[in-house]
């Protein structure tokens, strides 16, 4: 359908194109027209309407307090250290070992001289 549209106005634009045209000519103006004073200036026109401010939305629910959490229990007041243990025994103190055995001494070395030549 939408082509069928443009193809009839493309045939009527070529067809009215196609005819031959009539010149006129209009004769040339014997005076000259000049403009008068300005008029007064026209009335301000109305303000136009303030639009409708929109709806404000509802606020959300407030939440729920939790419960209040369970006092704990009060002592019995009194605030008495218990009793101190008893010091320990001290241990025996071990019997003392036996001498140890005296060593040979070692034979004296002879009279070796090492003489060292002189180095040229």
């Amino acid at each position: 359908m939408k082509y069928s549209i443009l193809l009839a106005a493309l045939v009527a634009t070529l067809g009215l194109s196609a005819c031959e045209k009539t010149t006129v000519n209009n004769p040339a103006p014997t005076e000259v027209l000049v403009p008068g004073p300005a008029g007064p200036a026209g009335a301000t026109g109305a303000t136009g309407d303030t639009g409708n401010t929109g709806n404000t939305g509802t606020t959300g629910d407030t939440g729920n307090t939790g419960n209040t959490g369970a006092t704990g229990a009060t002592g019995d007041g009194v605030a008495v250290p218990g009793p101190t243990g008893a010091t320990g025994a001290t241990g025996d103190t071990g019997a003392t070992g036996a001498a140890g055995a005296e060593g040979t001494k070692g034979a004296t070395g002879g009279d070796t001289v090492i003489i060292v030549p002189e180095q040229k």
